[in-house]
């Protein structure tokens, strides 16, 4: 199993490669776009760099491509939706749709309280939603603490960063739109005289 993630962790470079060469970008115009730096962007490409969650995360975002896409997961022939976790650094991602482009959701497990925080910034519009425990989010000059049930909506411009309050986990769902989309819930009287509108 160690053996199958080397070889996927290997084919990532040459993987990255295309995908910016398909978007006719350059590496100065990838590393605007997600906040990695050039040198660490072509370390990754040429397979000098072990890709961790954190650089992979905003590039496939970037790309419009999924985790799974991105790291070359075999697909099965069972027609049910089989996503797998992936966990590094005390972060489990599960990606929660398979499309590539449009908005892309994923539900995040933090185990343990983070490094002190370090805000990025990239191209996007992202909206947090907390399941359980409590979600620690710096965005801006704000920083705010989440608890269950609470959500919050951001341009991914804006310097963010976000990780547990405290000691314990915190459980949340992401959706993120590569190209600003924003998600909106829209309900409409059936009477259709669309003041009751919220988005």
């Amino acid at each position: 199993m160690e053996d199958d993630l080397d070889q996927s962790l290997d084919a990532v470079g040459p993987r990255l490669r295309a995908l910016r060469r398909q978007r006719e970008a350059t590496l100065a115009e990838l590393s605007a776009e997600t906040g990695i730096s050039v040198s660490t962007l072509s370390r990754l490409e040429s397979g000098t760099r072990r890709p961790t969650l954190e650089l992979l995360l905003p590039l496939a975002r970037v790309h419009g491509v999924t985790l799974d896409e991105l790291v070359g997961a075999p697909p099965t022939g069972d027609p049910r939706i089989h996503l797998r976790p992936v966990t590094r650094h005390g972060m489990t991602m599960l990606p929660l749709t398979r499309r590539a482009g449009g908005i892309q959701a994923y539900k995040i497990i933090l185990t343990s309280r983070r490094a002190e925080p370090e805000p990025q910034t990239h191209e996007g519009y992202e909206w947090l939603y907390v399941l359980d425990g409590r979600l620690r989010v710096v965005l801006g000059e704000h920083d705010l603490v989440l608890a269950p049930g609470e959500a919050a909506e951001f341009d991914t411009r804006v310097p963010h960063w976000f990780g547990p309050a405290g000691d314990e986990p915190v459980e949340f769902l992401s959706l993120f739109g590569r190209q600003g989309e924003r998600a909106h819930l829209r309900a409409r009287p059936r009477g259709g005289s669309g003041k009751a509108d919220r988005g």
